[in-house]
């Protein structure tokens, strides 16, 4: 899994441009490790495709077929299936509960809607995003997988639109950038006391937002708070039997470019 001469060529041409931009060095060394870092990883999951034929490799979503947009998103994590690995008792459990809904709010390229409609065969996904580009990418893994008839990509999710499935059983899946903070409150949404949510909680943006929104549910819900954790992801079958991976590749096959904490809150309606 060796750069190929264009990715090469790629990366050095990025670190010169950064090297000639003229920021502070303290800056300028956190850019360019970073970037190097990415284009890398980008070359990691480019010598894996062939090995895993653009589909998912293990985990809850295994086979789930990826586009070249979700792979650009995610990277190796996405296809080895270690992607946000920390949360997969969490979707095991909710893939069992059997339900009617599934509130994806925040859908990006489609990883959770799609890979929960393949695993869940009798509930309806209803995937939001505000970003037009991100449902149109949302709308190609739907369309690849085969999903199309159980799950519908929308706009914008307010607030007032969880009360259209209180006599549902329902689950929200949501990862809004710090937006949780203020769309998260059974108080002013009462329909939530009764939803099951898994949300990844930016605390990176707002140090206060863990407690106040674990402090709001703990009234109705049963809260966990799950901390993010390095993942190396066991690609031993997968490579071939005499390929040396490298330690610092390894980590990096699971790296998922987080840059400060973002734990999940995995709250479950005590009814």
């Amino acid at each position: 899994m060796n750069y190929s001469p264009a990715e090469a060529k790629i990366s050095l041409r990025v670190a010169e441009n950064i090297l000639k931009s003229g920021e502070e060095p303290h800056l300028l060394l956190k850019k360019l490790s970073w970037t190097l870092l990415s284009l890398r990883a980008r070359a990691l999951t480019n010598g894996l495709r062939p090995l895993t034929g653009d589909k998912v490799y293990a985990g809850p979503f295994k086979d789930m077929i990826l586009t070249v947009d979700a792979l650009l998103a995610y990277q190796a994590p996405i296809l080895l299936g270690c992607y946000e690995h920390e949360l997969h008792p969490a979707f095991e459990r909710a893939i069992a509960a059997d339900y009617e809904r599934v509130l994806n709010i925040g859908c990006s390229v489609g990883y959770y809607a799609v890979g929960l409609a393949r695993r869940m065969p009798r509930a309806i996904i209803e995937a939001f995003d505000i970003a037009p580009d991100a449902r149109k990418k949302c709308i190609d893994m739907v369309r690849v997988n085969g999903v199309e008839g159980r799950v519908s990509v929308l706009g914008e999710f307010f607030g007032d639109d969880f009360a259209k499935y209180a006599d549902k059983k329902t689950l929200v899946v949501m990862d809004i950038e710090g937006a949780e903070k203020t769309l998260l409150n059974p108080e002013k949404y009462p329909a939530l006391r009764n939803m099951d949510v898994i949300v990844e909680l930016h605390d990176l943006m707002d140090a206060t937002i863990s407690k106040t929104v674990s402090d709001r549910f703990a009234p109705s819900h049963t809260i966990e708070i799950v901390k993010n954790r390095t993942s190396l992801p066991d690609v031993e079958k997968l490579l071939p039997e005499d390929y040396y991976l490298d330690p610092y590749d390894h980590v990096l096959l699971g790296w998922e470019c987080r840059d400060g904490r973002t734990p999940w809150g995995v709250f479950m309606a005590k009814q």
